[in-house]
């Protein structure tokens, strides 16, 4: 099942999420690696078995192996990462920010693919999580990288429309 084909199934209440999925699918401004990328990499990190199989079955053929399995790892790092990190900023003891995470990240130093894209999939991530500590990493990278404003709020958007379908398909 497409995503599409599993946002048709929400109901009527959620209209606007499935006019944001087709919105999102038929969108230029990304490329196919980043759109399809951000769609993989948000799905995985709802943590919701459908979403992720809907997605999976989205990008099959428009992702090369390498860009869907960065996606699935940004996803995955950003599990983690914007745990703790959240926690640092968080947390009242500013010693917390001093110290070491001790958390291993190699996936963040040599991801598979280009790194501004990679930084714009866990970015993404990391706004579904709301980890704002994360969130200014990820967007500094990639500022510095060149990628305009409108490329990180396109992701950002992405990330909203996958959680909030994720959240209401729960329900049902």
């Amino acid at each position: 099942m497409s995503l599409k084909e599993f946002a048709d199934t929400l109901p009527d209440y959620a209209k606007d999420l499935r006019l944001n999925v087709s919105s999102l699918l038929s969108d230029q401004l990304l490329g196919d690696q980043r759109k399809y990328g951000l769609l993989l990499a948000c799905a995985h990190g709802t943590g919701y078995r459908p979403i992720v199989a809907a997605a999976e079955a989205e990008v099959e053929g428009k992702l090369s192996a390498e860009a869907a399995n960065a996606a699935r790892a940004a996803a995955a790092i950003m599990a983690m990462n914007n745990v703790y990190y959240r926690f640092v900023h968080l947390a009242s003891n500013p010693e917390y920010g001093t110290m070491p995470a001790k958390l291993r990240m190699n996936v963040i130093g040599a991801p598979g693919i280009e790194k501004d894209d990679f930084e714009l999939f866990s970015l993404a991530v990391s706004a579904m999580n709301g980890c704002g500590m994360c969130i200014d990493s990820h967007e500094r990278i990639l500022l510095q990288h060149g990628v305009k404003p409108e490329t990180v709020q396109a992701a950002a958007r992405i990330g909203a429309v996958i959680k909030a379908i994720a959240t209401v398909h729960a329900t049902l």
